[in-house]
């Protein structure tokens, strides 16, 4: 059995997004059940090095339209990274889905061997389109995935793994 580039990206990316959107659903709930501050969880970090939650979804958004753009070879569609409420970042998440669903697998297919230069703290990177993909894309997306729903678990947010992994 293959995996289409389409099928690894695409959908990995959208199942993920949607994922992200409940749990921050579910934080704005809890802040808001709470009389908590939104800020404090849009502010919040595990460790003084890391970015805050708002960042990290930024991020989460950044790696799948990018992933997405240049596997398809179209330009990175460009937000402004201005989110500073939950319904901001979910308008960010959505406008995201919708850009990925917007390619097209016919796009995405065959583009294993595509070149991918990627500048990553004024060093370049070259990949092939797998590589990009696999070794770097979707790892990167649930890094900051898996970082926005760890920030939200420590600071009393009532979530889960089934929400982390959502409908089976």
């Amino acid at each position: 059995m293959s995996v289409s580039m389409y099928q690894a990206s695409i959908s990995v990316f959208v199942r993920g997004l949607d994922n992200l959107a409940a749990i921050l659903r579910k934080a704005a709930a809890h802040a808001h059940a709470k009389d908590i501050m939104p800020a404090f969880f849009l502010n919040a970090q595990l460790a003084p090095d890391m970015f805050a939650l708002v960042r990290q979804v930024q991020i989460v958004s950044d790696t799948a339209k990018g992933c997405a753009a240049r596997l398809a070879g179209v330009e990175v569609p460009s937000f402004a990274d201005t989110e500073s409420s939950f319904p901001e970042l979910q308008a960010r998440i959505a406008r995201t889905i919708t850009f990925l669903q917007s390619i097209t697998a016919q796009q995405l297919d065959g583009s294993e061997a595509r070149p991918i230069t990627l500048k990553v703290h004024d060093k370049e990177i070259h990949f092939t389109g797998q590589d990009y993909l696999l070794g770097f894309a979707i790892p990167n997306f649930y890094f900051h995935l898996t970082t926005a729903y760890g920030i939200l678990r420590h600071n009393g947010v009532d979530i889960g793994k089934a929400d982390y992994l959502g409908s089976l």
